[in-house]
């Protein structure tokens, strides 16, 4: 399991370094020609089928990951659920899509939400597909279908934006990522054939009772934001956010989700092998402070960069600030979480989740109209409410280990911070891609001086314990 866990985090880090560095891409292409309302809408049509996904997908992941059953049957039952559900989430988005677009204050969006609806049911089939996948941690499969769906979407995307097609573009784009995705899996070698097996469907009806709930609070967690931007400030609001919060979003997915995407399938492994001892969680947190806390250090002292891609942007520098600490908060989570559903505490994972939203549902009731700034407030601190929390339910079922042995690591974290605040400081700004990016990479290199070495050992250890 220990070289398969290593190759499985170094797959899975190219898949995401190559499809987020096509979101990036995009992101930025979206910055340049689109105005704040466009990007606004198109990020509150994003949203609505993001949480459609969910809802189709509930728990495909871990069912096909823990199944004790014929992987295969397991993963035939799940696809055709899984289509079935996505075909009727869009036939329900495309009728409804005005009063949708309407109530989230961006009425003219209705049109783009029908085609990106049209999404779903392949979305679902390419879901299961890389669940399959996922189960033996076989990332290197993934490249084709996950990476390269979305190379061709932001292709497309890219392509489209720039000759003035305008919000839609996007729209275009990630229905050419949906539809590829599970064309290029077959490819791959992930060919599942839809079926039904009473026994697996029970399963997996049983798991997604518990699962199927924490996936869609944590979906809405990420989005609720949006829905409440745009139904009290507008479209306009949303995009400056938007565009924030796609920048704070990277160092999570790129690091947070992939320690994650390997760390569930190991644990459930060891847990399956009755071997609950040896669950690696100190030294994947350790690689999640210290990497996601470099990189969010770094983004955070170059956040007036954001100009480069227009001065419109400018009013969201505070807001990146503030979901930097937003987004090392919730990668910590996420690791977090992937122990404690492993373990088959998924209640206890669901009431965290339900936690969370209700209480940042509550929070944004009040701070919203105050804008897009206290919502970023109200994200930063409801996250770090949670951290302690979870740290409690970890300790409470056994699976977390001495506290204190995480100082050392806390404490490099902010002298590398510090150092990266105070070399930045010393050099000039910059208004170019390339100045920033070289700055970047000064900072970035004073935190590694002090992060990395205060934790060599743990992070060399990582693979040994894997």
């Amino acid at each position: 399991m220990t070289d398969v866990a290593v190759r499985g985090s170094l797959w899975l880090f190219a898949v995401n370094l190559v499809s987020k560095s096509s979101q990036i891409v995009v992101t930025l292409a979206l910055a340049l020609f689109l105005t704040e309302a466009d990007l606004g809408a198109v990020a509150l049509v994003v949203s609505v089928v993001n949480i459609g996904q969910v809802v189709q997908a509930m728990g495909v992941y871990d069912i096909v990951s823990r199944t004790a059953l014929d992987p295969a049957k397991t993963a035939g039952t799940v696809l055709t659920m899984s289509i079935a559900a996505g075909t009727l989430l869009a036939a329900t988005l495309i009728a409804t899509a005005g009063p949708i677009t309407e109530a989230l204050g961006a009425p003219d969006a209705d049109q783009m939400l029908r085609l990106a609806a049209l999404t779903l049911p392949f979305t679902a089939a390419g879901g299961v597909q890389m669940a399959l996948m996922h189960r033996n941690l076989d990332f290197r499969r993934r490249m084709l279908p996950d990476a390269g769906g979305m190379l061709l979407g932001a292709i497309t995307t890219v392509s489209l934006a720039a000759t003035g097609t305008g919000p839609t573009a996007l729209v275009l784009g990630l229905l050419c990522t949906a539809v590829a995705q599970p064309i290029l899996a077959a490819v791959a070698g992930a060919r599942i054939r839809p079926t039904w097996d009473e026994e697996a469907a029970t399963e997996a009806a049983r798991w997604i009772a518990v699962v199927g709930p924490g996936a869609l609070i944590a979906v809405l967690l990420i989005n609720v934001d949006y829905l409440a931007i745009g139904h009290v400030l507008g479209p306009e609001a949303v995009g400056g956010y938007s565009l924030a919060f796609r920048i704070a979003w990277v160092p999570y997915i790129m690091v947070a989700v992939v320690l994650g995407g390997v760390l569930f399938p190991v644990c459930a492994d060891l847990i399956r092998n009755g071997r609950r001892d040896e669950l690696p969680l100190y030294r994947f947190t350790v690689a999640t402070m210290v990497i996601t806390g470099g990189l969010y250090v770094t983004v955070a002292l170059l956040s007036q960069g954001i100009v480069v891609l227009g001065e419109q942007w400018a009013s969201a520098t505070k807001t990146l600030v503030l979901l930097c600490g937003y987004g090392l908060g919730l990668s910590l989570l996420h690791v977090w979480y992937q122990v404690i559903r492993a373990a088959g505490h998924a209640r206890q994972y669901l009431a965290l989740e339900a936690a969370h939203l209700v209480t940042l549902l509550t929070a944004l009731a009040f701070t919203t109209r105050h804008g897009v700034e206290a919502v970023a407030v109200t994200q930063l601190t409801v996250v770090w409410l949670l951290v302690p929390a979870t740290w409690l339910v970890l300790a409470r079922n056994g699976l977390a280990f001495p506290l204190p042995r995480l100082a050392r690591t806390a404490a490099s974290v902010v002298a590398g911070g510090l150092l990266s605040l105070g070399l930045s400081e010393l050099l000039p700004d910059t208004t170019t891609v390339a100045g920033l990016a070289a700055t970047g990479l000064l900072l970035l290199a004073a935190y590694c001086a002090i992060a990395l070495p205060a934790n060599r050992t743990v992070l060399i250890g990582l693979k040994e314990r894997a």
